[in-house]
């Protein structure tokens, strides 16, 4: 069973990561990988309480890939950290199958409130460079979460978030990809200020437009009347 996952976590970067060349090279320099598979060793002393070991295989697991995943979260399958450095998972935070992280990203909490206190993040997630998820709530299966952002309040299936505080926005009504086919695409996001100010825009020459054709329509009253 420990080598059977250790072979779908290697598939995955495969699948994710087009610079991958090799099983070894995957096994020996993806920080990513090798936080995901101590994560997996500090779980099982977390969840059998031995929580000082589990927080010094955690430690040792930061200081090796720059990647800090509390013992008690809770990681599903098909997990991929993009390079990693920086990564926050805090313990209360619950991870979906198939989700991707870049580098950068925190999934915290908002104060020293007790009991769940970070987010739950549904399958197929894809969460882009220096996004933070603060809070207990849930984002949805299928969605994407943009660079930088910073969400702070629930995420419903299938969206696209952006901006500071995140704001669920509409790609023309396409959906995020499924299992077999995850769209990692977080570069073609969109950007909710640019098409607002496109559309100022447009209203600006409409109106403009109209003050013409009041004026020439004035002009030609003006002529008659003379």
């Amino acid at each position: 069973m420990l080598f059977g996952r250790l072979r779908k976590d290697i598939q995955v970067v495969f699948d994710r990561d087009p610079a991958a060349k090799s099983v070894l090279e995957v096994l020996l320099c993806y920080p990513g990988l090798h936080a995901i598979m101590l994560h997996r060793v500090a779980h099982f002393f977390y969840r059998h309480r031995l929580f000082l070991i589990a927080r010094l295989v955690s430690q040792f697991s930061r200081a090796l890939t720059q990647i800090e995943i509390h013992p008690g979260a809770k990681i599903g399958e098909g997990l991929f950290i993009d390079h990693g450095a920086g990564v926050v998972i805090g313990e209360t935070a619950e991870v979906g199958n198939n989700v991707t992280i870049y580098q950068g990203v925190t999934l915290g909490g908002t104060g020293k409130e007790k009991g769940k206190r970070h987010p739950t993040i549904g399958d197929n997630v894809v969460i882009s460079t220096g996004a933070k998820i603060l809070g207990s709530f849930t984002v949805g299966e299928n969605s994407k979460i943009g660079a930088g952002s910073v969400v702070l309040k629930p995420v419903p299936p299938n969206s696209t978030v952006v901006g500071v505080p995140g704001k669920v926005v509409v790609r023309d009504g396409e959906k995020v990809a499924s299992v077999s086919g995850i769209d990692l695409r977080h570069d073609l996001l969109p950007d909710p200020v640019t098409e607002a100010m496109f559309a100022m825009q447009s209203n600006v020459e409409k109106l403009e437009k109209r003050v013409e054709e009041l004026e020439a329509a004035l002009a030609a009253v003006n002529r008659k009347e003379h």
